[in-house]
């Protein structure tokens, strides 16, 4: 009714994201003028007036203009992280492809050497991450980056 869109996010922070006055990107930007959040993801947008409009975005990739950082200081954007290179004992081994979010807990996806490694994102294994330097500092344990005998 009315326009009304429901969307599945694919974020952890839709009441952020999809806060009235947010700008997202589908077809074109898109200003939020109201939002729902219970028991779905349900955002009006400007130019979606009736149902045809809402229609017209079925199936449609929403994009947010992410330039803020997240409240807790502990807590990384995947943009933030993809990109960085990866030191063990202040040697380059690699870099960040992806942030993988599993059902136990989020992964990087390193690239080494034209292969990949898959480091599970906790602090035991990467305990330093860098922003400003552009680094993550993974611990050197046996079997995590190579291959072990």
């Amino acid at each position: 009714m009315r326009g009304w869109v429901t969307i599945t996010p694919s974020t952890d922070e839709p009441e952020r994201r999809f806060a009235v006055g947010a700008v997202v990107v589908a077809d074109r930007p898109r200003e939020v003028l109201e939002a729902r959040y219970v028991p779905r993801v349900a955002v009006l947008f400007d130019g979606c007036t009736d149902r045809s409009d809402a229609e017209a975005l079925r199936g449609t990739w929403l994009y947010a203009d992410v330039t803020d950082t997240p409240d807790d200081p502990d807590e990384y954007y995947d943009h933030q992280l993809e990109g960085l290179s990866v030191l063990v004992n202040g040697t380059l081994v690699g870099v960040v492809r992806e942030v993988l979010h599993l059902p136990a807990q989020d992964v990087l996806d390193v690239e080494i050497d034209g292969s990949r490694r898959l480091i599970p994102f906790v602090e035991q294994l990467v305990p330093v991450i860098d922003l400003q330097a552009g680094q993550v500092h993974v611990v050197d344990m046996e079997g995590l980056l190579d291959d072990a005998d």
